[in-house]
């Protein structure tokens, strides 16, 4: 059956070619220009193509201080995600599965933490640090982004897990299983799809994360990803292509695992949004 060309589908579709073009047009011009030299860059050729194939931005920058950035990134979003998932996890069964008032109560106060700005936690964050002698550490920063993402976290949890049937617990719990087996055995990998979905939501936030990393951190061998184009920029000058390559760089991991998880991160925030 031929499908009918209205003029609101065309506009539709027009619509949504442009905000395509628009939203991915500035990570085209970032790895474009990565290929470009700073003085061809400066020089005019802002937005075309690179005259020349330059690789010296990708030699400079990976010869540098970019793989230990990477490599503290990599420790401090593994870590961070890992134990956001844990703790969300546990709290999501237990107000997903137990309905009392102390267990509401603790979901509400849960859910109004992320309305909480981080802004009002820096200079506290900071001076906490700074007492317990973990500031300009990698460390530090982990606990600080448990913190922060682990409201959203629960609240995306806790929904999913509403939709597993009581049946299969009940099941599980006739035949001996205490709680935590009943959570471990089966509410666990019944999950799977939140935890993709979160373990996506919760590092590319990690990952890309400016504020605390700045405050926090101070040494260079501390610092993470997004810090690394402070390496390529002075008082008065900058060097733009070296920076939109590290840019590119630090890009890249997120939108590989974005692009073969979409699907799931999809799957799993409908399915924690429209049951429960």
């Amino acid at each position: 059956m031929k499908k009918n060309i209205t003029p609101l589908s065309v506009f539709i579709y027009l619509v949504a070619v442009l905000w395509s073009f628009l939203t991915l047009y500035p990570y085209l011009f970032m790895f474009i220009t990565s290929f470009k030299s700073n003085s061809e860059f400066m020089s005019g050729n802002t937005f075309g193509l690179p005259k020349d194939f330059f690789i010296g931005n990708y030699i400079e920058v990976l010869s540098g201080r970019f793989p230990l950035y990477l490599k503290n990134s990599i420790i401090v979003t593994g870590l961070s995600v890992f134990l956001t998932l844990m703790f969300a996890s546990m709290a999501a069964y237990v107000f997903a599965r137990l309905s009392n008032g102390v267990v509401s109560k603790a979901n509400a106060v849960v859910v109004a933490c992320m309305s909480i700005p981080i802004h009002v936690a820096f200079i506290p964050v900071f001076i906490l640090a700074r007492k317990l002698g973990i500031y300009d550490t990698i460390w530090v920063l982990i606990p600080v982004y448990v913190t922060f993402n682990l409201p959203a976290a629960c609240f995306i949890m806790t929904g999913f897990m509403k939709t597993i049937p009581r049946e299969i617990e009940e099941a599980a719990q006739i035949d001996g299983a205490s709680l935590f087996r009943t959570y471990l055995e089966v509410a666990l990998p019944l999950s799977r799809p939140a935890f993709v979905t979160l373990g996506i939501y919760v590092g590319c936030h990690v990952w890309n994360e400016f504020s605390f990393a700045m405050i926090l951190t101070n040494k260079l061998e501390n610092r993470t990803l997004p810090l690394a184009p402070w390496d390529y920029r002075t008082e008065y000058t900058s060097n733009t292509a070296a920076i939109l390559t590290v840019l590119a760089l630090s890009t890249l991991p997120m939108l590989i695992v974005y692009a073969f998880s979409s699907e799931k991160l999809v799957k799993g925030m409908v399915s924690g949004a429209v049951k429960g």
